[in-house]
Formats: C-alpha cells, sequence, structure tokens
C-alpha cells in the first residue's frame, strides 16, 4: 500500500506572533514526534494560573514561538553579512526547538525533586534519543547546544541571556498573565543583533531597547516568576509529593497514576538517566516522556480523600485553591519564630510533631536580572568596538546586576498571627 504523501510546510497561528512558518520536514517530524507532543501537557508557568487565570500556556507553544524568533534572527544576520548555512540555520533551530524537551511537570517547580536531574541534561538526553530515532540528522543541533560548534554565537542564539527563550518567554508569558511590564521591542531587538569576534552583539542602537528588556524580565520575576501566592503555592506542591513519597516508602496503599509511581518509588539520579536504565519493563528516559501535568492534577484529585490527613489535607488546599498564607521578610525566620508557629500548627491542624512540619515552608527565593559576571551584553559600536552593557548605558544598570534575596514563611491561614 503506497503512504500516503504528508504537507509538512504547515502554518500555524499562534496569538503572540500571528503566524508561524515550519520551513522544515525535519521540524516538523520532531513537532510530531510524542517526545515534542509532551510539552503541550506541560505549564510553561507552573501554578501561576492560580495567581493569572490566562496563565495556561504551554512549553509547546513556547517552543514554537522561540523557533520562530530563531528564523527571524537568522535572517537578521545573514542580511548583516553573516555566513550561515542552511545545514546550520535548520541546526540551531532543532536545538531551540527541543531546548525544553526535558523539563518536569509544572516546568521549574518540580526540577530536582520527582527526579534529582536538570531539565538542560534531561533535554540532551532526549535529543540523543531522538538522533539516533532520525539517523543522525540532530548532529549538528546538539553540538550547537552544547556548545560545541565552531559558531559560538550559534550556541549563544538558543542559550545566553539574550536568547530567543527568553525573548520569547518575557512576551508570552506577559500576554497571557496580562501584566503589561512584560512588553519588549522584540522584533527590535532581532533588527539590532549583530556578530563580532564571533559573539552575538546587540548594535548601539538598540541599546534602550536591551535596557527595557533587562528591565521587562526584572519586573516580571518579581510581579509573576517569583510572586508570592505562586511561591506558596509551588512550595505546597512540593510538599505534597514529599509526603506522597513518604507514604509509599512506608508501605501505604496511595493512589498515584502508574508513570507518576514510578517516579515516587524510585529516586532516579543523573546516572540512572545517562544509563537510561530498565524499570518494570521500559527505560527510565521512556517513563519520564510519560510524565506530565495531568498525572500530578489527577493523583493528587484523589489523594484529597486519602486517609493520611497530611497528604489529604495539603491535596485539598491545592486543588479547590485554599493556598497558604505568606509573608516576605528581610532575613531568615528565627529559630524561635519557627518554634512558636509549630506550636500553633500543633495546636490548631495537627498534634503530631512530625507531621506539623509539613505545614511550615521558609525558605529563600532570588532575582537577578543580569547577570554581569555570566554571558555579558555587548554592544557594537559604529567604528567597530564593543562595549560591555553596564559601561555603553547611560543608566546605572547595577540595581539588575544584583541578587535580591527576599525570605518568606509559608503557613496555613486558620493560623491567623498577623
Amino acid at each position: 500500500m503506497k503512504r500516503k504523501q504528508v504537507n509538512k510546510k504547515k502554518i500555524i497561528n499562534d496569538p503572540v506572533f500571528g503566524f508561524i512558518n515550519l520551513q522544515s520536514e525535519t521540524v516538523f517530524d520532531l513537532l510530531e514526534h510524542p517526545f515534542f507532543q509532551r510539552l503541550r501537557r506541560i505549564k510553561q508557568l507552573g501554578l501561576s494560573f492560580m495567581v493569572f487565570p490566562g496563565a495556561n500556556h504551554s512549553r509547546f507553544e513556547h517552543a514554537l514561538g522561540a523557533t520562530h524568533l530563531m528564523r527571524q534572527a537568522i535572517s537578521t544576520l545573514r542580511l548583516k553579512g553573516h555566513k550561515i548555512t542552511e545545514e546550520e540555520a535548520e541546526a540551531v533551530t532543532i536545538a531551540i526547538l527541543l531546548h525544553d524537551i526535558g523539563h518536569a511537570p509544572f516546568s521549574h517547580v518540580l526540577e530536582n525533586t520527582l527526579v534529582n536531574c536538570s531539565h538542560e541534561e534531561i533535554s540532551l538526553l532526549l535529543m540523543q534519543e531522538l538522533n539516533r530515532e532520525f539517523n543522525g540528522q540532530l548532529d549538528l543541533a546538539i553540538k550547537i547546544f552544547r556548545n560545541e560548534y565552531k559558531k559560538q554565537f550559534l550556541h549563544q542564539l538558543v542559550a545566553s541571556q539574550l536568547d530567543m527563550d527568553r525573548l520569547d518567554y518575557l512576551s508570552r508569558d506577559s500576554f497571557f498573565t496580562g501584566v503589561a511590564e512584560g512588553t519588549i521591542g522584540i522584533d527590535r531587538i532581532i533588527k539590532m543583533l549583530n556578530v563580532y569576534d564571533d559573539q552575538l552583539v546587540v548594535d548601539v542602537k538598540g541599546i534602550y531597547s536591551i535596557e527595557k528588556f533587562l528591565i521587562s524580565r526584572r519586573l516580571m520575576y518579581w510581579q509573576v516568576y517569583l510572586h508570592k501566592t505562586v511561591v506558596a503555592a509551588e512550595f505546597m506542591l512540593l510538599n505534597v509529593l514529599k509526603r506522597a513519597r513518604q507514604l509509599i516508602h512506608a508501605g501505604e496503599k496511595l493512589y498515584a497514576t502508574p508513570t507518576l509511581k514510578i517516579f515516587l518509588e524510585n529516586a532516579f539520579l543523573s546516572e540512572d538517566f545517562r544509563r537510561n536504565i530498565e524499570i518494570e519493563g521500559r527505560r527510565v528516559l521512556n517513563w519520564y516522556t510519560l510524565l506530565d501535568d495531568n498525572d500530578i492534577f489527577i493523583s493528587m484529585k484523589e489523594w484529597q480523600h486519602h486517609s493520611d490527613p497530611v497528604l489529604s489535607k495539603l491535596a485539598q488546599c491545592l486543588t479547590n485553591r485554599e493556598l497558604f498564607r505568606i509573608r516576605m521578610m528581610d532575613k531568615p525566620l528565627s529559630k524561635k519564630k519557627e518554634e512558636s508557629l509549630l506550636a500553633l500548627i500543633r495546636e490548631k491542624i495537627i498534634a503530631n510533631p512530625e507531621d506539623a512540619k509539613y505545614f511550615l515552608m521558609a525558605d529563600v527565593i532570588t532575582n537577578s536580572a543580569y547577570n554581569k559576571h555570566d554571558e555579558n551584553i555587548f554592544v557594537l559600536y559604529k567604528d567597530h568596538t564593543i562595549k560591555e552593557l553596564n559601561e555603553a548605558s547611560d543608566i546605572n544598570l547595577s540595581v539588575l546586576s544584583k541578587a535580591v534575596r527576599k525570605y518568606f514563611v509559608c503557613y496555613p491561614k486558620e493560623l491567623d498571627i498577623y
């Protein structure tokens, strides 16, 4: 039977950028792969939808948007006389398409929780798996992703302080949350990109757009990514899964989807993923590609009715958005205050001292919009000299380079201590 030909030159209507063209058959085939389709079921902003009702967009949409911007960046650099072959353009496009393929459920929330391995490392391992399936077509994309290719600026388009990943997520997250402070001039920034001495730089005419980009990034972190109510919800989710894992290891009967159960019963390390060990008839990477937000939602909905008072209370609070109160502080929670809060929890919530600890969370969050000790942003002048952004800007960017730390304490609203 003759196989039906599939039109792979697709046009996708994106709410942020309009029509996105898929210009490559390989990109289309990767997009159709189950590994990539899983990203439809991973929320871009984790639990932020509990604060911003519109924040239900996925990693799938973000990856498509970043791919669209990569194509625009390639066109800009070619117009400025920089040679990028078709093979290189395809490879760097694939690299940005797959850069987030290894994200855990709820994106960053559960990273190094359900598995002790970063999403970047799992992304690379999944890219290597796909490369075997695609008979080596991803060789160059993987080199660029790992910064092992001779043209370093191609890697910087994928991962740097001015990459297509950041340009997309700031605009996309601003759009879906309705937080206008995240709006940036993407077209202007991309048009101002250039290459100097194999480094991605910005033409001097674009300096104000870059300043706005960094300021917007700082504001989006405090208003969205590190919003205190979002932080409360995320730490509650961490404690739900911590308790579920504890109960399973203690031999308790606990409903969970088969995929989630694998990750609750086992504490997989980076080495397990690199070796791609087999468990219950399936490789760990394949188990991972079946794990998504739905596994957590479905399981947690059932946990509301579990006999364990800690698991049921936390699951019920999260499912019904009865979130804990959170207070921001200038310094860490004192031992005396911690003991006082735990005493109140034992009195009003749950008597067992060990169980009470699940209802008190204290930690620190940090935000640095521009790390000048990392991948610096350089400005290219008309006389072909370059300056680091802090030196080139006529405003004080030191506040954006400084890591701001905020401590917090999170506890049930029933305590009503403030």
